[in-house]
């Protein structure tokens, strides 16, 4: 069927053109060593949940046995044509290990479609946090909602969203302070903007905030001279593109639309020169990654409205397609990344690293029945259609009444006259593709995919939510007063337990291919 956009989103994508070509642009460098006043003893700060900030790769690894990664991310809302935006880079590449690359979406729910959110994340992409309604410097209940409703209506685990990046890189100190407090893992704002081939580079590998920040420490107030100590959460730098002017000439997210070499007008060849000159610097200097950090509706070939300059597709897929002939380059997300960082492998043992084999295996999930489950095959009919004026959306998990805020991320669910209207949404003991929201059971019993959820403290007043119920209230006793919810379902027999230190989230690699995300109509 045809894609329907409807008016308040051509609206709003009006305003997110005009806006978001500066969201996440620098003039230059945002620290200096004086600024951060950093102090960090290696022996005492240690992998895998410690690590100072450092311009050398973690573990002592020699450069030159060290993996180059290239951390690909995308901002904002998640749609079909979000999705298509980004598959024209990532779906047709292969890792060294044959794996199609995964990357992180930083998803606010504004305008998201979250049947597509579910989607992705059971293909293998992580899902992080960018706030519900993408404001900067945000409070708490516009990053805790967001994590409410991703684990709510597009049933993505509590542990498995371990990222924040701020919208706009607008965060504070109390920011950071937050997401310590909340389970975050990492926060990944800060901005690496000094060249690697200058001394004083800030382009350090991710570090936790142990010994406080050394990234920002010219821009935001609090965090640096060891002011914020957050033991074992990191911070996952943005490394900037420089051009011809080193320094003054720092590109960071969506590079393609600044205007290079302190030019007056867009230059695709000039733009692709300065990446692979940084790209290079890294890869012969010390290989601290480098990103592509990207808002896709200005890549996206697929939205009415929209007018991207094929050029600049081709040009990107150029710098990835020389990148990748390079030896020992990987696309990851940053879920990937650290989980490399915090046990580091040299480049002849990067086989053994479990979190970048997702993409190569699929989960064994019974074929007998449709299931609404985040693989499109198996859910077509099934979807429920949230008919909202202001922006309609697909979910498996029950219409809300209401379109979630920051003031109620988790309304009730719409209730029809039929006892199969009422979806149950994820339980803290059933992973996303093997969780049956219509069934209200769990199609996977053995040992083998045993999958406890973590709690988070982000229901009223700082109390637990633990996922579940059917909407409308906080399961957090296994009843929201809304009948069965499922959260008491413990089918495995095996040991189970994800703790702070584990990365896996889901513990399946799911290789449902990115391309094809979009299930039809989607508005």
């Amino acid at each position: 069927m045809a894609r329907r956009l409807s008016l308040p989103l051509l609206l709003w994508v009006s305003l997110v053109s005009l806006v978001c070509a500066q969201d996440g642009s620098i003039s230059g460098p945002t620290t200096s060593s004086d600024a951060a006043g950093y102090s960090c003893d290696p022996s005492q700060c240690q992998l895998p949940n410690c690590n100072c900030a450092s311009t050398s790769p973690p573990g002592g690894l020699d450069p030159k046995n060290t993996p180059q990664f290239i951390v690909f991310t995308a901002d904002d809302a998640i749609q079909s044509y979000t999705l298509d935006s980004v598959n024209q880079f990532l779906a047709h590449r292969k890792n060294p290990n044959g794996c199609v690359p995964r990357m992180t979406y930083y998803t606010s729910i504004s305008y998201t479609n979250y049947t597509l959110v579910t989607d992705f994340f059971v293909a293998g992409n992580e899902i992080a946090d960018h706030t519900m309604t993408h404001v900067g410097s945000p409070p708490p209940s516009e990053i805790n909602g967001n994590l409410i409703a991703l684990n709510s209506l597009a049933g993505i685990p509590l542990s498995s969203i371990k990222g924040f990046r701020a919208p706009f890189l607008n965060y504070t100190a109390d920011t950071l302070r937050h997401l310590y407090e909340t389970g975050f893992m990492y926060d990944s704002s800060a901005s690496a903007s000094i060249p690697v081939t200058v001394a004083d580079t800030d382009a350090y590998w991710p570090y936790t905030l142990d010994n406080g920040m050394a990234n920002d420490c010219l821009m935001v107030e609090g965090t640096c001279k060891g002011q914020l100590k957050l033991p074992g959460f990191w911070e996952v730098p943005m490394y900037a593109f420089f051009d011809r002017r080193g320094v003054g000439g720092p590109h960071l997210m969506d590079p393609w639309l600044d205007n290079p070499n302190g030019g007056s007008s867009l230059n695709d060849s000039a733009t692709l020169e300065y990446m692979k000159k940084t790209f290079t610097d890294h890869y012969n200097g010390n290989r601290q990654p480098i990103g592509l950090y990207t808002h896709p509706i200005h890549l996206s070939r697929t939205y009415p409205g929209v007018n991207v300059n094929i050029t600049t597709i081709n040009m990107i897929n150029s710098f990835l397609d020389w990148a990748q002939s390079q030896e020992n380059v990987w696309i990851v997300s940053t879920e990937q990344l650290l989980a490399w960082v915090r046990n580091p492998r040299s480049v002849d043992q990067m086989g053994d690293v479990e979190e970048l084999g997702k993409g190569c295996s699929m989960p064994d999930i019974p074929a007998d029945e449709p299931i609404c489950n985040g693989i499109p095959q198996n859910e077509e009919g099934l979807l429920s259609h949230c008919s909202f004026a202001e922006f309609p959306f697909y979910t498996c998990y029950g219409c809300p009444v209401a379109l979630p805020t920051p003031d109620n991320p988790n309304p009730s669910q719409q209730q029809g006259s039929g006892s199969g209207d009422v979806r149950f949404r994820l339980p803290s003991n059933c992973s996303t593709p093997f969780w049956d929201p219509i069934g209200g059971q769990c199609t996977c019993s053995s040992s083998d995919c045993a999958f406890q959820d973590q709690s988070r403290p982000i229901g009223p007043g700082g109390s637990d939510w633990v996922g579940g119920g059917t909407g409308g209230g906080f399961a957090d006793d296994g009843d929201d007063g809304n009948g069965d919810d499922g959260s008491n379902f413990v089918p495995f027999s095996g040991a189970v337990g994800l703790g702070r230190d584990r990365l896996g989230g889901m513990m399946v690699g799911v290789a449902v291919g990115l391309v094809g995300m979009g299930l039809g109509e989607v508005w």
